[in-house]
């Protein structure tokens, strides 16, 4: 039986020691990266993922969050859900309660949260409410960022949703995405990814935390992967997926995780930003990439269970 491992990107370590509890006890990869992830989403010291996450543009917090099993391809994710604090698992009650579809968004993702019975609860905090404010004035850091300097294309971003939030005439009142990726000892492979996306997004924007191929997959004939950063951009280049195919031709999971990013790098976008990935094999070897420095992401193993940082590859 393999070990179980689980690995998570910046900030998961908030849920990770969580997730390996789980899987130590022989619990399934999806529990644990489940568990994992809603100890990220009800931090409240964190404005990327769940409560407290950084508003859309009309001051109103919309999660995205979706989750993917390896040995079936089986998907579930939700969009632009406002009102419930643990998207991850609404998304895994699509995947197992709704298997006619894959993914539920708006009214519809919080209309199948109630009837599911999930919690409701305000989402926006009045330190998210300050830093939303505050991070419209021109910064030196990265718009959706892992403490990374900002590009031309964040100074653009913030450009274009000062105009965005002065149209939509808001109302009174550091952010990222997380993945988490777990390896059980059965073998089951499962990716969990959840953020309350870019902050001042137009109301109804998805990024590719929800979206399958983009932000999330996972096949248990070569490995999961998930990303962080400019999900516009892995929308395009389908990142998670490539990640995956070049596991299958036998790369390395940080260099896979490198050659596709450096194919998303080859997209115009005028509102570039940092773009990071995340890898784990059925084997259990890891790796991710980022484009700039000092990037990392986390691990826990079965037999080593105290939780490691490892550098990301770098394009």
């Amino acid at each position: 039986m393999p070990e179980a491992v689980i690995i998570g990107s910046e900030r998961s370590e908030a849920g990770l020691p969580t997730g390996m509890e789980v899987l130590a006890r022989g619990g399934s990869a999806l529990d644990a990266v489940e568990a994992a992830m809603r100890c990220c989403e009800d931090n409240l010291a964190d404005h990327y993922v769940g409560t407290g996450g950084l508003p859309n543009a009309q001051g109103e917090v919309e999660l995205d969050a979706s989750v993917m099993l390896g040995s079936n391809r089986r998907f579930g994710s939700v969009g632009a859900l406002r009102g419930y604090p643990n998207p991850i698992s609404v998304a895994r009650a699509v995947l197992e309660g709704l298997p006619q579809h894959c993914m539920l968004v708006g009214e519809g993702a919080a209309l199948f949260a109630k009837e599911n019975g999930f919690r409701r609860a305000e989402l926006l905090t009045d330190e998210a409410k300050t830093l939303w404010r505050e991070q419209l004035r021109a910064s030196g850091e990265s718009v959706e960022g892992e403490n990374t300097a900002a590009l031309d294309g964040d100074a653009l971003y913030r450009r274009t949703a000062l105009d965005l939030v002065r149209r939509l005439a808001p109302h009174e009142g550091p952010w990222g995405t997380i993945n988490i990726i777990a390896l059980d000892s059965s073998g089951e492979l499962c990716v969990g990814v959840s953020t309350s996306g870019y902050p001042f997004k137009y109301p109804g924007r998805v990024g590719d935390s929800a979206v399958p191929g983009a932000g999330n997959w996972c096949d248990l004939r070569a490995g999961g992967a998930a990303c962080t950063g400019r999900g516009e951009l892995s929308m395009r280049g389908g990142t998670a997926r490539t990640i995956v195919d070049l596991l299958a031709t036998g790369a390395d999971p940080a260099e896979a995780c490198r050659s596709a990013l450096a194919e998303a790098a080859t997209l115009p976008d005028d509102f570039r930003a940092e773009l990071r990935a995340l890898a784990l094999t059925p084997d259990g070897r890891h790796g991710g990439a980022a484009g700039q420095q000092g990037s990392t992401y986390a691990v826990m193993t079965e037999h080593s269970p105290e939780l490691r940082m490892h550098p990301r590859a770098v394009l």
